[in-house]
């Protein structure tokens, strides 16, 4: 594998900054925890830094989950902070996604990177086609189900998401709304969810990838620092004004934006995995 340190450096980090720069407004906007910029740019960035491509969306999945971690911290409190986070919710969800997080890590060590590719276009494809349709004042459920049963859904959310390297926002939003959840307080409570993916499954992926081969240079696991170091400030920094922009558009123009991206990213990614 050509060696970072003797590529362009500006680039790269400028690369980064930009990522950073854009996971943090969407991760305030959309409550998706910038997962879902960054997981697709990282791995196109660490493609042309000839990283194996055996182990490169493992990588790029653990280090989106560990720029996750301060990005959902600053976007949290931003949202907290307009009174859009439902901790009712949190509580009936927090322990079943955090378990959920760890499950989904364990099963990603053990599947290729093309198979993560695939569950993130997927779903992420799925998730676009739900928030671009029309679907204003309509749900399947007057509420979120409750009991054992109920805890199904945000064990899933969870694991699907640390399988992606997003903060959960992605799915969550959705499935919330679906249940006649305000979106405003579903991307509120959201960015608190992916706290609660983020910090679990990046510890589980420096465990699972620490005695794996071919990894870049500066990796901790399957946590690389280089670009935790430059993205993760960055995402910090500009979350805020994500989230100040999300409370100044309608339910509908926030549900065409998170739907649009996602489509474009879920191509991008499916092309990745059967292409």
């Amino acid at each position: 594998m050509p060696d970072v340190l003797n590529g362009d450096m500006l680039t790269l980090a400028a690369m980064m900054l930009l990522t950073g720069a854009a996971g943090g407004v969407i991760a305030g906007m959309l409550g998706v925890g910038g997962g879902i910029v960054i997981v697709p740019v990282l791995d196109l960035v660490l493609s042309a830094l000839g990283v194996e491509a055996d182990v490169r969306m493992h990588v790029t999945v653990a280090t989106s989950l560990a720029t996750i971690i301060p990005t959902a911290i600053s976007s949290s409190r931003a949202h907290e902070a307009k009174g859009a986070v439902d901790h009712a919710q949190l509580r009936r969800w927090g322990v079943a996604i955090f378990l959920g997080a760890i499950a989904g890590v364990i099963l990603a060590s053990r599947v290729s990177g093309d198979v993560l590719s695939a569950v993130f276009g997927g779903v992420a494809l799925l998730v676009a086609i739900k928030m671009l349709l029309p679907l204003e004042g309509k749900h399947i459920a007057e509420a979120i189900p409750g009991g054992a049963a109920g805890q199904v859904i945000p064990f899933s959310i969870g694991g699907i998401s640390s399988m992606m390297g997003i903060g959960g926002g992605t799915l969550s939003v959705p499935v919330m709304t679906l249940f006649n959840f305000p979106i405003h307080r579903a991307v509120g409570t959201a960015a608190l969810f992916g706290l609660l993916i983020s910090a679990p499954a990046t510890v589980a992926f420096i465990v699972a990838g620490w005695n794996v081969e071919d990894l870049p240079p500066g990796s901790l696991g399957y946590v690389n620092l280089i670009g935790f170091t430059i993205i993760a400030p960055v995402s910090y920094l500009t979350a805020p004004w994500g989230a100040r922009i999300a409370h100044a558009l309608s339910k509908r123009k926030l549900s065409l934006m998170f739907g649009l991206f996602l489509t474009v990213v879920a191509v991008r990614m499916l092309i990745r995995a059967f292409g």
